[in-house]
């Protein structure tokens, strides 16, 4: 085992001595919650969302990334422009864990050891995984189900970003997660005896939820050689 151990330290610490050059820091903004409770509005951040965001340029066009999300999800009938949804006055918060790898592409060349002022436009995408608790409403009132699941999702993500100093990288971004689920709102309950009983709601229409915010992150590593990409 120690030996594994010391060949797995010697393979990370080529690679990043060779390697192109990285990017972390921090995400900060909103988030809101597009299902079956609350509002409809698709892009309304009003409750806080934070994270850590990792990328690996591989070239000036395109980048791996990583992030970790976490915010609270909040669905409030009230707030909805649905007179139905007004009546029936259904509310819920669900904090949330999230997990989100892909690749980010650039509109144009982003190339910060070039000298010049850099910005563009980029889409990201890939996949999410978040972690939530479950529940279900019974008369009329949010229980917990006292179990926890994971919504695999879709990020649908488009920003601007600019250096703005000598290792840093300013970018706003508004980006929608699709997920494969129906649990986060509590209208489709995660156990089967809950789910015939007590589910409500379009059962066509998975949930949504959206993270508006800016990232800073440092960059750093050696010069890259972008020639084979």
């Amino acid at each position: 085992m120690r030996y594994l151990t010391i060949i797995v330290l010697t393979f990370l610490s080529i690679q990043f001595s060779a390697a192109q050059i990285h990017e972390i820091g921090v995400f900060a903004g909103g988030s809101n919650f597009i299902g079956d409770v609350g509002s409809t509005t698709y892009i309304a951040p009003k409750n806080l969302a934070i994270g850590a965001i990792y990328k690996w340029n591989r070239s000036p066009r395109h980048s791996f990334r990583a992030s970790l999300t976490f915010t609270e999800l909040e669905g409030i009938d009230g707030e909805s422009d649905d007179p139905s949804r007004i009546i029936r006055g259904y509310e819920f918060t669900n904090k949330i864990t999230e997990l989100s790898v892909g690749m980010e592409f650039t509109f144009v060349d982003f190339n910060l050891h070039s000298g010049d002022n850099v910005s563009t436009p980029y889409l990201y995408s890939g996949i999410s995984i978040a972690k939530h608790d479950n529940y279900f409403f019974l008369n009329d009132v949010i229980r917990s189900e006292e179990t926890t699941s994971l919504a695999y999702g879709i990020p649908m993500v488009l920003g601007y970003k600019m250096a703005v100093a000598d290792h840093f990288v300013l970018a706003f971004e508004v980006g929608a997660r699709y997920t494969f689920t129906d649990e986060i709102d509590g209208s489709v309950p995660d156990t089967k005896e809950n789910i015939e009983r007590l589910s409500f709601g379009n059962v066509n229409n998975n949930d949504w939820y959206t993270f508006t915010g800016i990232t800073l992150t440092y960059t750093f590593g050696r010069n890259p050689c972008y020639c084979n990409y």
